[in-house]
Order: structure tokens, then sequence, then C-alpha cells
């Protein structure tokens, strides 16, 4: 008669996985965001914007329009 086969090993569940492996891709994201905005340089807050240019010319100037006007005759 043959024999019954012999058991070399028994399934169980794995391991639940830890919280690093179940959450890493969210904390390496906050650390992403968070160095990007304090390597991103001046902030708004501390920027002083430049003043206007003043215009370089004096007086009335006239604006002559890109396209002749169209004849009210055809």
């Amino acid at each position: 008669m043959a024999k019954p086969p012999r058991v070399i090993g028994v399934l169980t569940e794995p391991a639940p996985a830890s919280w690093w492996k179940r959450n890493r891709h969210i904390v390496t994201l906050c650390v992403g965001v968070f160095l990007g905005f304090q390597l991103c340089g001046v902030s708004e807050a501390t920027h002083t914007p430049e003043p206007a240019p003043a215009p370089s010319h004096t007086g009335n100037a006239t604006v002559q329009p890109l396209l002749p006007e169209p004849s009210t005759t055809r």
C-alpha cells in the first residue's frame, strides 16, 4: 500500500503589516511637501514689490489704430 503524503509545513496567515509599511507613502508625501515649502525660497510676505516703471514719454500721444476704419459704402 502507498504511504500518505508527509506534511512538510503548515500554511498560516502572514503577520499583519506594521504601521510603517501601511503608512510610509503618506509619511513620505508629507515630508516631501514640508521640505518643498521650506526650500522653495522667499515667501510672499517678505517679498517687497518693485516700483512700477514710470512712462518714458511726456505729453498726450494719440493712439493710431492698427486696422483702417471700414468704409460705409460698398
